[in-house]
């Protein structure tokens, strides 16, 4: 009888356990405050572009971003930002070329374009598409029609054919030949070979075109964005408030080389817990 009551017992316990599971649920985004002279951003980080979103926590982190300028405006289309150089640049001064000695491996997801607000990788016209380790832009963008759509989309498979014909097998002779040109600051030798693959690109159609799925043209048709960007710079995060301090950074008065004429500095930026 007590062996009986003992295993009535047991089995009410394990009855009154709950199961331990592995949770499912996706991590929580990372959200960052940039301080600018114009007002706050509030940005949240993408987990499904991880490499980009653990380079800009670092960078963050380590004070990299702090009192650099919007040194790239362009109304309708973007501010760009990040370049390390420009913590110290004197008016006049050309802005463009200042990041960490590192580059970011391209992340591209067929759910993430380039609608207004987001934040993406600034880059090089290197032939894998790597990102810069420092410099970034946040999308203003304008609306767009079906018929801007179908031009946006032709320029994206553009360079796609671009970064498709360079990796073909066909072409590798001039591909080692453009990365030891990039790799040697040979500009004039890597401006010759670019020009030769943009050229070939144009009748070159061995692989996937790319498409604008109707989600996203009623995106762009309605909030905006630049979708000729999309597929080949990456997305990694989107303004989650400060929308309008985006707009006015944006309408700022810049120079012929696209930067304000008067400073728009980002003061601070920090990670929010």
């Amino acid at each position: 009888m007590k062996s009986l009551t003992y295993l009535l017992i047991g089995l009410l316990l394990v009855a009154c356990t709950p199961n331990k599971q592995e949770s499912t649920d996706e991590p929580a985004l990372t959200k960052v405050k940039m301080v600018t002279t114009k007002g706050e951003i509030v940005l949240q980080l993408y987990n499904e572009t991880p490499l980009h979103r653990d380079n800009f926590i670092k960078i963050v982190s380590d004070g990299v971003l702090d009192s650099v300028l919007f040194h790239r405006v362009i109304e309708n289309f973007m501010i760009q930002g990040g370049d390390t150089e420009s913590k110290y640049a004197q008016p006049g001064d050309t802005l463009g070329n200042g990041d960490l000695p590192y580059t970011v491996s391209a992340e591209f997801s067929p759910n993430l374009f380039h609608k207004k607000g987001v934040l993406a990788a600034a880059r090089g016209n290197h032939p894998d598409r790597v990102s810069s380790s420092t410099q970034f832009y946040i999308v203003q963008g304008k609306v767009f029609n079906d018929s801007l759509l179908n031009h946006a989309e032709t320029r994206i498979n553009g360079w796609l054919a671009e970064y498709y014909i360079k990796h073909d097998s066909a072409y590798r002779d001039d591909l080692d030949s453009l990365m030891i040109a990039l790799e040697t600051d040979d500009w004039s030798t890597a401006r010759r070979i670019n020009s030769r693959f943009a050229t070939l690109a144009k009748k070159y159609d061995n692989f996937q075109r790319y498409r604008i799925p109707d989600a996203h043209r009623e995106v762009y048709k309605t909030i905006g964005g630049t979708p000729h960007l999309d597929q080949n710079y990456t997305v990694f995060g989107e303004v989650i408030s400060g929308l309008a301090v985006v707009d006015s950074i944006a309408a700022v008065e810049t120079n012929a080389q696209d930067r304000p004429v008067e400073d728009v500095r980002i003061l601070s930026v920090e990670i929010l817990e």
